[in-house]
């Protein structure tokens, strides 16, 4: 995840974590659930095409037919909400997934081996470290061309450093308990005792980091898409249609830019509300 970003938003999440208790975790869980929901099922509830762009129907107010006004190009801003909430889903979901999949796979391999295969595993994982997630896919972009894909690729790469750094250290702390040692004797194999024996044990604390790390892709996808660079039009954003709406703030109509720029908000900070609860609440059984 960008330091910056990261650096902005951890204190603030801190902060509502502390003065809000429980019912922040709760609400935090629903505004999640509700978003995959809307996500799933968006072509059904959007009530226009947002591709389709009304001819003098620019910068209108909201309405009976556009709760949300529209934007510069007469297009249905809460349709585009909805329909972007999917692409927002998705890049993340693939970045995550693929690395909290090679993160587990380099951590567990690292500890498990130690010597000099960890000693390089670190200082490889030092050099991806040095690179902000934002800066990678942007070159990706540039070597690859716009869109999804490459980015997505780029920026697994880039976060996969934080999960394996996690898993080995959980990994190697893991394997100085007893049960560890009673599996080895039993003459069972590394790899058999390495992933069903103890990647169970550590598997919900490495969620909890996949939850924050899903909101902070979120969010620099999104701030790729503003810049351009990611989700291409007609394609519904959240950060294209901030993006979009540059013009329209200008004229006067921020609402457009301001409906996507606040979901995102939103939804970043619902993950690392949810990601670090669930954190602090495995800390606090394992202690």
């Amino acid at each position: 995840m960008s330091a910056p970003v990261a650096g902005v938003l951890r204190g603030p999440v801190a902060k509502l974590r502390a003065l809000g208790g429980g019912w922040l975790q709760n609400l935090c869980l629903g505004l999640l659930v509700l978003f995959v929901l809307v996500s799933v099922f968006a072509p059904w509830l959007a009530p226009q095409d947002p591709t389709y762009g009304e001819l003098g129907a620019g910068l209108v107010g909201p309405s009976a037919d556009h709760w949300l006004g529209t934007d510069q190009g007469g297009h249905d801003t809460f349709s585009a909400l909805i329909e972007g909430s999917r692409t927002s889903l998705v890049g993340p979901m693939l970045v995550v997934l693929f690395s909290t999949v090679t993160g587990i796979a380099v951590g567990l391999y690292s500890a498990w081996r130690g010597g000099w295969i960890d000693t390089v595993v670190g200082r490889l994982l030092d050099v991806v470290f040095a690179f902000p997630a934002l800066l990678v896919a942007i070159l990706a972009v540039a070597v690859f061309g716009k869109g999804m894909t490459a980015p997505v690729i780029a920026m697994s790469v880039a976060y996969m450093p934080y999960t394996a750094r996690l898993v080995r250290g959980l990994a190697l702390q893991e394997q100085a308990r007893p049960y560890i040692a009673a599996y080895r004797v039993q003459g069972h194999s590394p790899l058999y005792v390495a992933v069903r024996r103890l990647l169970p044990n550590i598997g919900p604390t490495v969620l909890a980091q996949s939850t924050v790390n899903f909101g902070y892709a979120l969010l620099d996808l999104a701030a790729l898409s503003f810049l351009g660079l990611g989700v291409q039009p007609p394609t519904p954003d959240w950060g294209a249609m901030i993006n979009q709406s540059q013009a329209a703030v200008l004229q006067g109509r921020p609402l457009s830019a301001v409906v996507p720029a606040v979901a995102v908000v939103v939804v970043v900070v619902a993950f690392n509300v949810v990601g670090e609860n669930f954190g602090d609440r495995l800390a606090g059984r394992e202690s």
